[in-house]
């Protein structure tokens, strides 16, 4: 069997190292002993974006932000939706993320960072969401592994009942918020609905081939 190989890492904020293996044309991104992603697991990442692309159609130039660069997944699956007068956003916190994204696996990312649709923005999503008023058609999270935080405990305030207050404010009406999660959530999908939300919880599995571990997609939509 071909041994796993680190190419990199980066200690975060909270003292957790995050690592970038890669074995033969398989890449993996790990936090301590977690697999966050897998560039042979694309699945729920993927319908993550298709889902809210869909509910965007008919949109002139709609705008999206995606919260996470992670291996490009959910970025790519939105540019194959969107048309060419769409714009998006993609706010990475890790610069090393997007150093490996241009580096070791620009061959996963297929050159989609040079799409002109595409603007690379590095540093809080949070941050971004709060600076913003009626400025998104679509915000999508996959910045962690769900509501609860593990890559960051800073990500807590994203699904926090002033952060999902917050991207409410951020989206224009008829606007969806999508999240990514490894598991089921009954106290945020709670709290997106007492944000104001109209809320519609997806399953989907980590395969495209439907096999794999299930996660769950919250689609939220702004009235």
């Amino acid at each position: 069997m071909i041994p796993w190989l680190r190419l990199d890492a980066v200690e975060l904020e909270d003292g957790v190292e995050l690592r970038l293996m890669r074995r033969g044309d398989e890449f993996s991104i790990m936090l301590g002993s977690n697999e966050l992603m897998n560039s042979r697991l694309s699945g729920s990442e993927e319908a993550l974006a298709n889902l809210a692309s869909e509910r965007l159609e008919g949109r002139a130039g709609p705008r999206m932000l995606i919260g996470g660069l992670g291996m490009g997944f959910t970025l790519r699956a939105a540019l194959k939706h969107l048309d060419k007068d769409a714009g998006i956003t993609v706010a990475e916190l890790v610069p090393e993320v997007i150093a490996w994204a241009k580096g070791p696996m620009a061959e996963v990312f297929d050159s989609c960072l040079d799409d002109p649709r595409v603007t690379i923005y590095q540093g809080d999503v949070g941050e971004l969401i709060r600076g913003s008023d009626r400025a998104w058609d679509a915000i999508i999270l996959d910045v962690d592994n769900g509501p609860d935080g593990l890559t960051r405990k800073g990500n807590d305030a994203l699904y926090s009942a002033q952060g999902l207050a917050a991207a409410y404010l951020a989206l224009l009406p008829g606007g969806i918020f999508s999240v990514w999660s490894s598991a089921p959530d009954p106290a945020f999908t709670r709290r997106l609905k007492q944000a104001g939300f109209q809320v519609a919880e997806v399953p989907t599995r980590a395969s495209t081939k439907k096999r794999g571990a299930r996660h769950m997609i919250w689609m939220a939509t702004r009235p």
